[in-house]
């Protein structure tokens, strides 16, 4: 899953997740802002959604260093051995 154009949709919502996810930690440790609580509110059904999208798509990243997205196998994605 490098998050290329090539890849599935899986792939590509998995990488926004990953960088929006990124994005607001970089702001929390920089600024002391939580970009996600401020949209959403602090810890509203809507932002505990968002965090868990964030948080499964960090683990699917994750795995994705080890094993190809099974969507993407064979094609453009990039496949680990």
């Amino acid at each position: 899953m490098s998050g290329g154009k090539g890849c599935c949709g899986i792939c590509k919502i998995v990488g926004l997740l990953v960088g929006i996810g990124a994005l607001n930690w970089g702001l929390v440790a920089i600024f002391q802002l939580d970009l996600v609580a401020k949209l959403l509110g602090d810890m509203t059904t809507a932002a505990k959604v968002v965090y868990t999208l964030i948080g499964i798509a960090g683990l699917i990243k994750l795995v994705s260093l080890v094993k190809a997205c099974p969507c993407c196998s064979g094609k453009s994605c990039e496949t680990k051995s």
